[in-house]
């Protein structure tokens, strides 16, 4: 055999030794880079691979900042600690930036004869080669640069370098899905942040509607109560807000990241009541198939709201106590002991004290929830409100209608002199039920009659003065301006005449053309 057929078939087996090395770490590289969504871990494993493995020393992953488009050292397989993070190049800047601007790969034969090569790190022998190659996404994005020493010099570079093209693209390909999730982690995170000041605003202290005296000390209340973690019990009639006092106290609090669960103690029997507050675990009753988390569990870190707590049974109260204490309970069915930190507010319309005296409720649990009592006024403590929560109800019910409606002022001045002992929340559906039957968006006084509310209204009863209007402004219209003056006249028709510089012709004649219907007092 000549000595060229023998150098050639010693190439040869080089060749298929590499080859044989080559698809053994790339292999392993395929399984280091499905282990971790952690880019600086991925990167940092597939360098130790390419220097256990593939004969390739002193591996380096540059990626581009993309604040100042600097190449900046992102993973460095060296077995001594270095400080990478100061290094740093320019595009076009040294062997690396070359590759970067260029987007090409790059062989040195031999370190030492390459006036480009700055070795900044200090790592690589002088007399061995060195490869670079572009990390790209796509086919135009150049997103970074991968280097590596050779462990020997070789002829084989040239299958060296197709070599390290297929790591790089691999590369490639976990920066682009690091990106992407990190892009899906900031979305989420502005998503969340959103939603955290949509829900704040929505259950704020804007939401609670009132200027008067007694709604003022409410807001100085719970101001005060939210900075801290004490129980609070919300005490009121049906339909006067009770549960917007508890959310605006959650929300206004140290605890607004946490979550906020509620529950109507009201609508529960006493076996169901306590699966639900503290949990069950599997088998602990017919149809218990899985473990669930009670409401206290839910809210751990947060807040919990217990509407109607005056419902519960006597037997229930003392399970409830001792939570409320010790933060402590079990699961149905369960022998562990689980701890929670938890705020608890507590709503309830019933005469506790009455009930207290009666051994109806527990004495040693309402002084436990009675901590900080909170009174909400009823809608008729409060009727100088009405005018703002008429047209902020009415609002709330034109968004959730999707049109345009305006309330008037007679039927604002309609609804004042109602006793409303459904609070606000007959209020609101009264308003609801005009806005269904005001096809033009218009809520006047007719449409609030339709309603039934004026047959209810005591006769004799007076009219606010927050109701009163100017009869000589000319942007009121010309029957609510008679059926004010009718209104603040008690309805003689002689002195609305007077209020409007009329003759009582004239205002008889308002009345039956403008079709207002006389009310007899």
């Amino acid at each position: 055999m000549t000595a060229t057929a023998s150098r050639g078939s010693a190439r040869m087996t080089d060749r298929q030794a590499l080859l044989e090395i080559e698809l053994a770490t790339l292999y392993r590289v395929s399984e280091v880079l499905s282990c971790s969504l952690d880019p600086r871990e991925t990167m940092q494993g597939v360098l130790k691979v390419l220097h256990e493995q593939g004969s390739l020393s002193y591996g380096m992953v540059s990626l581009v900042d993309e604040g100042s488009g600097e190449l900046l050292v992102s993973a460095l397989h060296d077995e001594s600690p270095r400080a990478m993070e100061s290094v740093r190049y320019l595009p076009g800047e040294g062997i690396v930036g070359t590759i970067l601007s260029s987007a090409e790969p790059i062989i040195v034969r031999r370190i030492a004869d390459e006036p480009r090569f700055l070795d900044r790190l200090g790592v690589y022998k002088p007399d061995l080669p060195f490869i670079g190659v572009p990390i790209n996404i796509g086919e135009n994005e150049t997103v970074g640069v991968f280097t590596a020493q050779p462990s020997r010099t070789t002829d084989l570079l040239d299958e060296q370098v197709r070599f390290l093209e297929m790591i790089a693209n691999l590369i490639g390909q976990a920066v682009r899905l690091a990106r992407e999730v990190q892009d899906e982690k900031q979305q989420l995170r502005d998503e969340r942040d959103t939603l955290r000041r949509r829900v704040k605003g929505e259950h704020g202290f804007t939401n609670i509607v009132g200027h008067t005296q007694n709604m003022r000390v409410v807001f100085d209340q719970v101001r005060q109560v939210a900075k801290w973690n004490t129980t609070v019990l919300v005490r009121g009639e049906s339909g006067t807000g009770k549960e917007l006092i508890a959310s605006a106290i959650h929300y206004n609090s140290p605890r607004v990241n946490g979550p906020f669960i509620k529950l109507n103690c009201a609508a529960l029997p006493d076996n169901l009541l306590e699966s639900e507050l503290f949990g069950h675990e599997k088998g602990a009753f017919t149809g218990a198939v899985n473990q669930r988390k009670g409401r206290f569990e839910q809210a751990n870190g947060g807040t919990l709201f217990l509407d109607e707590i005056g419902e519960i049974s006597p037997a229930f109260q003392a399970k409830l106590l001792r939570v409320l204490q010790e933060g402590e309970f079990e699961r149905v069915g369960g022998l562990k002991t689980l701890k929670v930190d938890v705020r608890v507010i507590a709503a309830t319309n019933r005469d506790l004290e009455s009930e207290v005296h009666s051994g109806e409720f527990r004495e040693d649990l309402y002084y436990r929830l009675n901590v900080m009592p909170i009174r909400t006024p009823p809608l008729r403590e409060r009727v100088e409100d009405i005018p703002d929560l008429a047209n902020y109800l009415v609002s709330k019910i034109a968004r959730s209608q999707g049109r345009e409606l305006e309330i008037t002022d007679s039927a604002i001045r309609l609804l004042m002199r109602y006793n409303w002992p459904g609070n606000v929340r007959e209020l609101e559906n009264c308003l609801e039920r005009a806005a269904i039957m005001s096809a033009d968006g218009n809520i006047d006084r007719d449409a609030i009659n339709v309603t039934g509310i004026e047959e209810r209204i005591q006769p004799g009863e007076q009219l606010p003065a927050a109701g009163k209007i100017d009869f000589n402004d000319p942007d009121v219209d010309e029957r609510e301006r008679v059926i004010a003056a009718l209104e603040e006249a008690g309805w003689v028709q002689a002195r609305a005449a007077r209020l409007l510089d009329m003759t009582p012709r004239q205002i008889a004649y308002r009345i039956q053309t403008l079709n207002i219907k006389v009310r007899q007092i």
